[in-house]
């Protein structure tokens, strides 16, 4: 849209001005009262609008082969990251990879600089001087730039001004005669608003605008060098920046003697602080230097650095990539772990189970089946004095037995709920023990959600996968056993019939033998019933065991299902959106 109102503009001036090629919107700097018209003529014909057209300039190439894949790991991240983090901690990584995607689409042959700079401190001077001729206007009143100009020394700058927002009556380009100067062929000049401005909305625009150029010069001058608000506000944010950053001090011709060393000493101090590189010594870093603009002194050597800076065609992407690591810089806290590795080690997993196993009574529940085997082998090898015995003192009371059983069974049931919750916190803190803080929750909630109805779970594998029903199966030896035990019955049934048959007289007398007959009976029933008791233990322990580890890695399966493998799947997941991080900023796989 601006672009049309460019053209139109244009037109219109074009035809007013009878074809004499003139531009005059009333947005030229002011002339003071003592020029002469011939003065005014001649700058004005020294300016001209820019050509709107949007030619064949190359496009796509800015970005190197490095600065892509950092730019794809960047989009990935933030892909994996979206339904585990806020939409205000992704939105600086958002708008880098639009802007990333806008500026690659735009023409690679310009490199966009800023000139910034606070009230009073000759911005509008070095710009024009820069640009040859009086564009942005300058003087007493303050603010004197309300808005970004422009001016381009190459056609084709279009899509890139329209990004910046400038419109076409604001774009500029300096008509020289002879021949065009090639070293600062493809530079876009814009001159911004001040910083400091008392204006909210030139604020806003310089925000703004410097978020989307490829280069800035920041132009300080002796008075206001080392002002807060530009070192807090600018300087010290952008120390990633420095590649693309001039600092220029001006107004230089107001000091006296070696005074502009000292400033500019301190100047260079005050970055250092800021933790800006300087570029010093065939290091890559920020440019500092002394100029006038007023008088023109140092500004050669500047637009010398800057015609070399702009030919090297590599601003865009070095503006773009020290974006990538603001932003990487940024998301550190949300990404970095500063503890153990991101993982559920094989100890936790195993106090995990332990838990659960206690939790739905795994120990117990293999106690019960070894007992409830070896009462087995006791009903079948027991005395029948000693099974009369117990079924008349199981008989006697039944309902203390019942209300003491269910008592109890109800205790368990909230301690064992207890014990599930336990488990899962437990294994839930462990998993995200050194986690950043968004990934932590993840896991904990992950874990809770698949907790949820486990309890219940854990209830009905304690009847299903416990003791089987039914009598526990007997060993090969058992009929022997039982004939043992009854032909020792026998013994004593038979021995105490003699004994009677004797004393009643219908046998002959004779106390001996009857007496041996009875007490090799007695005595063998309880011997018989202490070997099948010894030889039980192995099976019955084994049976329990048995019945302990079904339960057990029944309830393991179901922890695991539930609980587990959701932690585990956050747990990788956050090991990908880590190793994008590593992509995005370059740091070393072992890192944590």
């Amino acid at each position: 849209m601006t672009e049309v109102v460019g053209d139109q503009t244009d037109r219109m001036d074009r035809t007013e001005g009878r074809g004499v090629g003139r531009w005059d919107d009333g947005l030229i700097a002011r002339r003071s009262a003592g020029r002469t018209a011939e003065v005014e003529g001649a700058q004005d014909e020294a300016v001209r609008p820019v050509d709107e057209s949007y030619d064949d300039l190359p496009r796509g190439g800015t970005y190197s082969r490095e600065l892509r894949g950092r730019l794809d790991a960047l989009r990935e991240l933030v892909g994996l990251s979206r339904t585990r983090l806020d939409g205000r901690t992704l939105a600086e990584a958002g708008r880098v990879l639009d802007e990333a995607a806008a500026r690659q689409g735009l023409s690679g042959q310009h490199t966009v600089v800023a000139i910034a700079g606070a009230t009073g401190s000759g911005k509008s001077t070095l710009f024009n001087n820069l640009a040859g001729v009086s564009i942005s206007e300058t003087g007493l009143r303050r603010p004197t730039t309300s808005a970004p100009i422009a001016c381009s020394w190459t056609d084709g700058a279009a899509g890139l001004l329209d990004r910046l927002g400038i419109p076409g009556r604001l774009r500029r380009r300096p008509l020289k005669l002879g021949e065009p100067d090639e070293a600062m062929r493809g530079l876009v000049l814009v001159d911004l608003p001040d910083h400091d401005s008392a204006m909210t909305a030139h604020r806003d625009q310089v925000d703004r605008v410097l978020k989307l150029v490829d280069a800035v010069i920041w132009v300080v001058d002796p008075e206001k060098y080392a002002d807060a608000v530009l070192h807090e506000r600018y300087l010290r944010p952008l120390a990633g920046h420095a590649e693309i950053t001039f600092v220029v001090l001006n107004q230089v011709d107001r000091l006296p003697g070696d005074a502009a060393d000292q400033v500019l000493d301190d100047l260079r101090r005050l970055l250092d602080e800021d933790g800006m590189a300087l570029g010093e010594h065939g290091e890559p870093g920020a440019t500092v230097l002394s100029l006038s603009a007023l008088t023109g002194e140092g500004v050669g050597e500047l637009r010398e650095m800057l015609g070399q800076f702009v030919q090297e065609r590599g601003a865009a992407g070095r503006r773009m990539s020290a974006d990538v690591d603001a932003a990487a810089a940024g998301l550190r806290p949300v990404y970095v772990a500063d503890g153990q590795r991101p993982e559920l080690g094989e100890g936790a997993r195993e106090e995990f189970t332990d838990r659960l196993a206690e939790a739905v009574g795994a120990a117990a529940v293999g106690e019960a089946a070894e007992r409830e085997w070896r009462r087995n082998a006791g009903r079948a090898c027991g005395t029948p004095w000693l099974r009369l015995w117990r079924w008349y003192e199981a008989r006697r009371d039944p309902m203390s037995t019942e209300s003491v059983s269910g008592e109890a069974a109800e205790e368990e049931e909230v301690t064992a709920r207890q014990r599930v919750e336990l488990a899962v916190r437990t294994v839930a803190d462990e998993a995200a023990a050194g986690l950043p803080a968004p990934w932590a929750q993840a896991v904990r909630e992950s874990a809770v959600r698949g907790a949820a109805g486990l309890p219940e779970e854990l209830d009905a594998l304690a009847v299903t996968a416990g003791v089987p029903q039914g009598r526990p199966p007997r060993p090969g030896w058992w009929p022997a056993a039982v004939l043992a035990q009854a032909s020792m019955t026998l013994l004593q049934i038979y021995g105490g019939l003699w004994l009677v048959g004797q004393i009643v007289g219908a046998l002959e007398p004779g106390l001996l033998p009857p007496f041996l007959v009875m007490l090799a009976g007695v005595v063998g029933g309880p011997v018989v019933e202490w070997s099948c008791g010894v030889a039980a233990r192995g099976p019955a322990r084994r049976y329990g065991q048995e019945a302990e580890r079904r339960l057990r890695d029944a309830a393991a399966g179901s922890g695991r299902a539930r609980v587990l493998d959701p932690v585990s799947a956050e747990l990788l997941r956050y090991r990908e959106v880590r190793e994008q991080y590593v992509a995005v900023t370059g740091l070393s796989t072992t890192g944590r």
